[in-house]
């Protein structure tokens, strides 16, 4: 696969999956369409959906799309507007700003009809179909999708909000971001910053080394001396392993020290010192990215039946394992897709035409396909990239990679690296727009 029909594929996630096998009633094969709700679908019903990020406001969006007017939908979201993790390392080297990578959802209230309530859930009634929210009120639903994405495990030493705001992860963009973005920028030359990764499954498989390659190559420009070691618990590269490999041993050898099967046993914030299978390593930035499970809702309403931490789910329709009624969509769910943006828009959509075909009454699609692409920068002006092509498979109930349509940028390039904002632009727009 080169280049340019990688981007072709990208570029293609509001069009991978319709839900034009329901007969005329509404195709999403256009872009011309995406603004239109229909009317005359003769399907209905009531869908709240959890959690505003890449999967939650997808789903809300092509629910109405491929549902028509009669199926009601009401986007429960804490936060007024949604921050993408996907770009956030470029703001560690300046590149890109918070405010530049934050989405609102009025959008989706004015485009497309969706009810916005901002507030916390506090229970989910899987029996009477309902959801409690903080504030006393209840939704009651006919189909529940939930897309929390995810928590995280506490570090040892790092039990208290002043240990972790002096050892942030953030991987999750906001606040953290910029605390990180912070210390970096007060390095002084010949520096430490020493990053964590966590076992497998993570957000993003590639995001923690291209975070990696993002600062040594600010370092090198910057804070001359200065050197990255990158702990990551899983035993080598787990994305791209052609890619990161060249950009450790020669884009930026000397400045990245890498080593596989790491431990972290515990880290104390006061002394920035880490306790791990390979002794003692004192830092002047520590960026530690914890163990992941599913959000909180997850874990509080029984849908966590996948080692106590994920949620199973039928991948023809995303409905939990553990309840019927509830979809559970995105980083949060348990599937042999990895947890990325992407596939988040994918498997939401996935989810949509799934609901939508069972709300009238028929069953979901039986032969469905996700794609997953990313592009990773190496440095301030190349990049690489990734992409996969899943379908499903009968015999293991899963989505299996198709073979010859996966694969890895064969070189980083300026060209990649452009084209990177296009493809980030396309899913945003995608799922916000």
């Amino acid at each position: 696969m080169n280049r340019r029909d990688f981007f072709r594929l990208a570029s293609m996630a509001g069009a991978g999956v319709s839900a034009a096998g329901l007969s005329g009633l509404v195709s999403a094969a256009t872009p011309a369409q995406l603004g239109t709700v229909p009317t005359n679908t003769g399907i209905s019903g009531r869908v709240v959906v959890i959690g505003g990020g890449m999967a939650g406001a997808t789903v809300a969006k092509y629910l109405r799309l491929w549902g028509g007017t009669g199926v009601s939908v009401t986007l429960v979201e804490r936060e007024t507007t949604y921050a993408s993790n996907i770009l956030s390392n470029l703001v560690l080297n300046g590149q890109r700003t918070m405010t530049s990578l934050q989405f609102g959802y009025s959008n989706l209230a004015t485009r497309y009809g969706i009810r916005l309530v901002k507030g916390d859930v506090t229970a989910i009634d899987s029996v009477g179909h309902s959801v409690s929210l903080a504030d006393g009120s209840k939704l009651p639903y006919d189909r529940l999708v939930v897309a929390p994405g995810i928590d995280f495990d506490t570090i040892p030493g790092l039990e208290t909000a002043a240990a972790q705001a002096k050892v942030p992860h953030a991987w999750k963009a906001g606040p953290q971001t910029t605390i990180l973005r912070n210390q970096l920028v007060a390095m002084k030359p010949g520096g430490v910053f020493v990053m964590t990764i966590p076992a497998k499954p993570y957000r993003c498989p590639p995001g923690p080394y291209e975070r990696a390659c993002v600062v040594a190559d600010w370092l090198k420009k910057n804070r001359v001396g200065s050197k990255v070691i990158v702990l990551d618990a899983n035993p080598g590269i787990t994305a791209e392993p052609l890619a990161f490999a060249n950009a450790f041993n020669v884009v930026h050898k000397g400045v990245i020290e890498y080593r596989p099967g790491a431990v972290i046993n515990s880290i104390d914030a006061s002394t920035m010192t880490l306790n791990t299978n390979f002794g003692n390593l004192k830092a002047n930035v520590i960026n530690a990215i914890p163990a992941h499970r599913a959000g909180k809702v997850i874990i509080d309403n029984g849908l966590a039946n996948v080692s106590g931490r994920w949620a199973g789910v039928d991948v023809l329709t995303y409905q939990s394992t553990a309840a019927p009624g509830i979809h559970v969509i995105g980083d949060a769910a348990a599937t042999t897709q990895p947890k990325a943006g992407h596939i988040a828009n994918q498997e939401a959509k996935i989810c949509a035409d799934a609901i939508v075909r069972l709300l009238a009454g028929r069953s979901p699609d039986p032969s469905p396909i996700t794609n997953s692409a990313c592009y990773s920068p190496i440095t301030s002006d190349t990049a690489s990239w990734l992409t996969a092509v899943f379908a499903y498979d009968p015999v293991s109930g899963s989505m299996q990679p198709v073979p010859g349509a996966s694969g890895e940028a064969t070189a980083r390039s300026q060209d990649n690296y452009k084209e990177m904002f296009k493809w980030f632009n396309t899913l945003m727009e995608d799922s916000f727009a």
